[in-house]
């Protein structure tokens, strides 16, 4: 499944106090309007919830795909990325859930106007994985229009799909007959069989299989690889995301997205929403 350009629209209650569209721009993007920027189909935005306006400050950068961390504390889903930043006003379904229901709310089958592709919802499980997958599980559920799920042996398409990273309970989700979430695997699953209905996304730690920081000429040898490595996720069904790529802007960086994009990966992972979006904006080179 691509992940397609984003588009947005005005929320109820801004539609109702304004007659005419505003441009988004990362000082209104709480109020998403119809004149988002150009959604890149390769952007995919790292520790979201850190911005000012999580969710909204990727959608202002044109990203169709964003990472949460996600604890479970005290019944709560609460987002963060360590266990002593967590607040309980920061949860999970105020920053993610009510925000994507409201942007789907009127649009059919497709988040925004336009478009019929499906955003990423990427949820790292931080606390322990199969009470926190429960918990996810019933509140993507209570969010059934936004989501894509699985349905005995058939994934029904949604506007957003909610794939699972972190301490992801394999098991529990293979063993589903129904589910709204779907499993990130690693490398080490490539040749796994595991179907792209349960695992449509394939992560790892770019240091893990790769030596080349963007300095000089790629190797050829890891060029080599890194081609063939996509190519046979893809043959698969499977997505591609690498993280820990260099995040420091410089032509070391854009060295490494321009090698990501020629082989076909999927998500581009950053910390820096402006600079992933000036880089593909200016035709990814």
């Amino acid at each position: 499944m691509r992940i397609h350009r984003l588009v947005s629209v005005l929320s109820a209650t801004a539609l109702a106090a304004t007659a005419v569209l505003v441009p988004v721009t990362a000082a209104t993007a709480d109020r998403p309007g119809a004149d988002l920027p150009t959604a890149h189909d390769q952007a995919h935005a790292h520790n979201d919830y850190e911005h000012d306006r999580p969710l909204y400050d990727a959608l202002a950068h044109g990203f169709t795909s964003v990472e949460a961390d996600v604890w479970l504390v005290d019944g709560e889903l609460l987002v963060a990325h360590d266990a002593e930043d967590l607040d309980p006003e920061r949860t999970f379904a105020s920053l993610y859930l009510e925000p994507l229901r409201d942007l789907v709310r009127g649009r059919g089958r497709s988040v925004f106007p336009h478009w019929d592709g499906t955003f990423q919802l990427l949820i790292d499980i931080k606390s322990e994985g199969e009470s926190t997958y429960a918990a996810i599980e019933s509140e993507l559920a209570q969010y059934r229009p936004v989501f894509a799920q699985y349905v005995r042996g058939r994934v029904l398409d949604g506007p957003v799909q909610a794939v699972i990273s972190g301490n992801r309970p394999l098991a529990t989700m293979a063993d589903a007959d129904r589910r709204y979430g779907f499993y990130d695997g690693r490398s080490g699953d490539l040749d796994s069989g595991i179907p792209a209905a349960l695992m449509p996304l394939v992560s790892d730690n770019w240091a893990n299989l790769f030596t080349w920081s963007g300095t000089g000429e790629m190797p050829a040898d890891e060029r080599e690889q890194l081609h063939a490595y996509v190519a046979a996720a893809h043959a698969a069904g499977y997505r591609v995301r690498f993280w820990n790529t260099l995040d420091v802007a410089g032509p070391a960086r854009d060295a490494i997205w321009t090698e990501l994009l020629d082989a076909g990966v999927d998500h581009l992972n950053t910390d820096d929403l402006a600079g992933l979006d000036q880089f593909l904006t200016a035709g990814g080179r």
